[in-house]
């Protein structure tokens, strides 16, 4: 007769290793199904290298911004040279003129005056180490000559300036398409790095730098006092252009550079400022503590003195940041510059 026999159960110790290793196999699961994939670190690296290729090219902003403002002074200097060689010029030929009816009497009187002749030589000059020559002429025709060559001296030494001006103002020519070029080209190698990003990358950093734009609408800049007089107008002016895009050179009404949105608000109040950071840095009363500013004095951020804002108050700053921002309020303590001294005008 068969027997049967009840199959072997197995033992409860092995049942709970069993579900134990079945549960931590579905929580894997579960887990790798749910959790979010770690970082790329080729994609961090995109957004170092985009950060700090705009940070490079907002330095070389402010050194084309300076030699933009050195070139515009020395044209002015080089149109005021000129124009005042064109009035000394006709100055000179009046009196040469004058030197010529003495010259043409003289000559009809029985012979040109030895001195008139060293004159009209190719090189008059010589005339004063020949001044008993004079003795043939009267004295205001001596007053004539003396002025004359004087004037001629004048005249050529104005030009040498005028000419040494127009040398230096094309250097400085050569160097503001130097630095455009750079800029330039910064800007284009961060737009490579971000088209090699996925659109849902770009998205994100975009959704970013949003987000930075609007907590402008929800800062609190809390209750310190302000500057007064023409500064305040100024920083009321500055508040007005929150929302406006950076754009490296520009100096507003609807796009600025850093140092274009302070230099353009001081206008509004009637103050002329300099045009760059580094050149406002060092206007003014400095203030070489945040706690001891006020809001609308100038904040200098970065040790290269390269960026410049308006302190907000509370530990703000409002600025033109960087390419691809807008002019907004922002935490000095995260904006990633230094700060080296406030200035109040």
């Amino acid at each position: 007769m068969a027997s049967h026999r009840r199959p072997k159960q197995p033992s409860h110790g092995y049942t709970s290793v069993l579900t134990a290793t079945a549960a931590v196999t579905v929580a894997l699961s579960a887990q790798s199904a749910s959790a979010d994939p770690l970082p790329d670190p080729n994609k961090k690296g995109v957004q170092a290298q985009v950060d700090r290729l705009y940070e490079e090219a907002t330095q070389a902003t402010e050194k084309y911004n300076g030699a933009k403002e050195s070139a515009g002074e020395l044209q002015k200097e080089a149109d005021n040279l000129h124009e005042e060689v064109v009035r000394k010029q006709a100055a000179l030929n009046e009196l040469r003129q004058q030197l010529g009816s003495v010259a043409t009497a003289q000559y009809r009187s029985g012979g040109l005056d030895p001195s008139l002749q060293l004159l009209l030589s190719t090189d008059p000059d010589a005339y004063l180490d020949k001044a008993s020559g004079l003795d043939r002429l009267s004295a205001r025709q001596s007053d004539t000559l003396k002025r004359f060559l004087s004037q001629q001296r004048a005249l050529q030494q104005q030009r040498t300036q005028a000419a040494e001006k127009l040398e230096s103002l094309q250097d400085t020519r050569k160097e503001l398409g130097s630095k455009k070029k750079e800029i330039q080209g910064k800007l284009a190698e961060a737009q490579r790095l971000l088209n090699t990003l996925t659109a849902e990358e770009r998205a994100e950093r975009a959704a970013k730098e949003e987000r930075a734009n609007r907590a402008s609408e929800r800062v609190e800049l809390g209750n310190e006092a302000s500057a007064s007089g023409r500064t305040a107008a100024a920083f009321d002016a500055a508040k007005s252009r929150v929302g406006m895009p950076y754009v490296w050179g520009a100096t507003g009404p609807g796009s600025f550079d850093c140092s274009g949105l302070t230099s353009w608000a001081f206008r509004q109040a009637d103050v002329s400022l300099p045009r760059t950071s580094q050149a406002q840095a060092n206007v003014g009363t400095r203030i070489n503590s945040i706690g001891a500013l006020k809001p609308g004095d100038l904040v200098i951020m970065r040790t290269d003195l390269s960026h410049v804002g308006f302190y907000a108050g509370n530990g703000q700053i409002l600025h033109a940041p960087k390419p691809g921002a807008q002019v907004r309020y922002e935490s000095m303590a995260r904006s990633g510059m230094p700060f080296m001294w406030g200035v109040r005008i």
